[in-house]
């Protein structure tokens, strides 16, 4: 049997399950050599600002908190200069962050999964492109970006005082 899978906008009492989610995200990507989410970022701070600001959605599998993400609709500072292009630069779009799945569903697909419905919850309110950005060596993340019909578009920079370089991705719809 199939476990139902659907995506909610988070709530505070996400909180615990969310921050422990990131937290085994951050030593996944420092055990396979990734300086990415290392500097203390994200912390409860960005996840109760996310949720305060209603871009925190988690992903339930059969009721229970099994992902998380951040989803912004408009401009994002960090993609308005890109080593690169896009393709699709003058219509409004939604940013993918922080996304993470819980170790305890790894190797599931509910990465791609979580994508799958992220994007067709923001399609149904009328968005039709996305932007996501990942560590250059975080291959699984670039690997579900693809999986998922994002197109690698070129480099930016964000905040982080380890490595500020992203590997950025788009998909029109």
């Amino acid at each position: 049997m199939q476990p139902n899978l659907t995506i909610t906008p988070a709530q505070s009492e996400d909180g615990s399950a969310i921050l422990t989610i990131i937290d085994h995200a951050k030593a996944f990507l420092k055990a396979a050599g990734s300086s990415q989410w290392q500097s203390g970022y994200p912390n409860a701070t960005t996840i109760t600002t996310d949720i305060t600001n209603k871009a925190g959605w988690v992903l339930k599998v059969d009721g229970q908190v099994a992902g998380y993400a951040a989803v912004i609709v408009g401009i994002d500072p960090n993609y308005q200069s890109i080593d690169g292009a896009w393709q699709n630069d003058t219509a409004p779009y939604a940013t993918i962050h922080r996304i993470a799945v819980s170790n305890q569903y790894r190797g599931q697909h509910l990465g791609l999964h979580f994508f799958e419905l992220i994007i067709n919850h923001f399609l149904a309110e009328g968005i039709r492109n996305f932007r996501v950005d990942t560590f250059k060596l975080n291959r699984p993340m670039q690997h579900i970006a693809k999986s998922a019909g994002f197109a690698y578009r070129g480099v930016i920079e964000v905040e982080d005082p380890i490595d500020p370089t992203r590997l950025a991705f788009e998909l029109n719809k």
